[in-house]
């Protein structure tokens, strides 16, 4: 699939591509810095469709404040709405060591019945050989140790059965709780479907049936692809450019239906608005030089980054997102870097909720 985008903001120079990064024009990330106060990273979530939503304009560099239940007032009637329906699996497994002390195992990615990609702490104490003991009976075995701290691990038994009862709910780093029974319905979307994510498409959570029933009413057409968030996604780049940072490969897949519900509002001239980051980098890594979205499934580590041209997107809701980060700079590839950090000023002097449990934005 070609993948040679350029584009170009002023005040930056072009660096070598990695693989996956589609060549593109990068920053130093010192230009994606914004103060965001501990205050401002949203611990709880507040009830679906009541969250806020900051509309920015990418013509004007205006925004305004409105609400996520203003879609259906704020989307131009034809506009083709695309989400992201995979679900959150309660990944984390929490077990002891055999001298007594706890362990605890984040589950990435299947690799067969038994054998699991996975993160694991404490590090130190499981490397190749270690064992960690989970109730029920069920044994995981380290059995070697990759470059950026993954794990292969074997279980003595299929773990699917166990990881509903044994398995939490995988919260992001900054929210500075233990999971709750409740963050099982919060940091999961109502369409989620396709089981194998370990984070949220957090965009998503703002949604409620009755909301997409609105949409459907005001001419909106919501299409579904799957995307499967893995910890990729708050893994920090390294150093104080993008240079070099490679994205964790995630699985994906995209039906004809979905292809074939884009490429015909593209060819009418009606717009594509992406829920969330995952949806964008799935939508671009499978567009054609001419914008047609290929339908199918595999893999994609595409890195998008401020001089990526987009194919596909006309619009974007997405939340807010931590500052040097991956979707950030997703973010401002779309907006605007000047353009998204001003209204990201805007909105936390104005009181914004930020981060995964926290309101949107909306760019159009």
């Amino acid at each position: 699939m070609p993948d040679s985008r350029r584009g170009g903001e002023e005040g930056r120079g072009p660096v070598p591509s990695a693989p996956g990064s589609s060549g593109l024009i990068v920053s130093r990330l010192d230009l994606f810095e914004y103060p965001l106060p501990e205050v401002s990273i949203a611990q709880e979530p507040l009830p679906r469709g009541g969250t806020r939503l900051l509309v920015g304009d990418r013509a004007s560099g205006k925004c305004k404040d409105a609400r996520v239940a203003d879609l259906p007032d704020l989307l131009p009637r034809g506009t083709v709405l695309v989400l992201n329906d995979t679900k959150v699996v309660p990944a984390r497994l929490h077990g002891r060591l055999p001298g007594g002390g706890r362990a605890e195992v984040l589950l990435l990615r299947r690799l067969d019945e038994r054998v699991h990609l996975a993160l694991v702490r404490p590090g130190r104490k499981l490397r190749p050989g270690a064992t960690v003991h989970f109730e029920g009976g069920l044994e995981a075995e380290v059995e070697s140790a990759g470059p950026r701290g993954e794990r292969r691990v074997r279980f003595s038994a299929d773990p699917g059965p166990h990881i509903e009862t044994l398995g939490r709910i995988p919260l992001p780093p900054y929210i500075r709780r233990p999971d709750r029974a409740e963050d099982r319905t919060w940091y999961q979307t109502v369409y989620a479907r396709e089981e194998g994510s370990v984070a949220a498409p957090t965009a998503g959570l703002h949604f409620t049936p009755e909301l997409l029933e609105a949409l459907t009413e005001a001419g909106v057409e919501t299409v579904h692809l799957t995307l499967h968030v893995g910890m990729g996604t708050f893994r920090p780049i390294a150093g104080e450019t993008a240079e070099g940072h490679r994205m964790d490969a995630e699985r994906f897949h995209v039906s004809e239906a979905a292809a074939e519900a884009v490429n015909r509002a593209k060819g009418e001239g009606r717009r594509v608005v992406a829920v969330g980051t995952t949806t964008t980098r799935t939508l671009e890594a499978t567009a054609q030089e001419n914008g047609r979205v290929c339908p199918g499934g595999g893999e994609t580590a595409l890195f998008i980054t401020p001089g990526f041209r987009f194919r596909v997107l006309d619009g974007l809701m997405t939340n807010f997102h931590l500052p040097r980060s991956t979707p950030l700079l997703l973010t401002c590839a779309f907006g605007g870097r000047e353009r998204v950090l001003e209204w990201y000023n805007q909105a936390l002097s104005k009181g914004y909720r930020f981060l995964s449990y926290g309101d949107a934005t909306l760019i159009l």
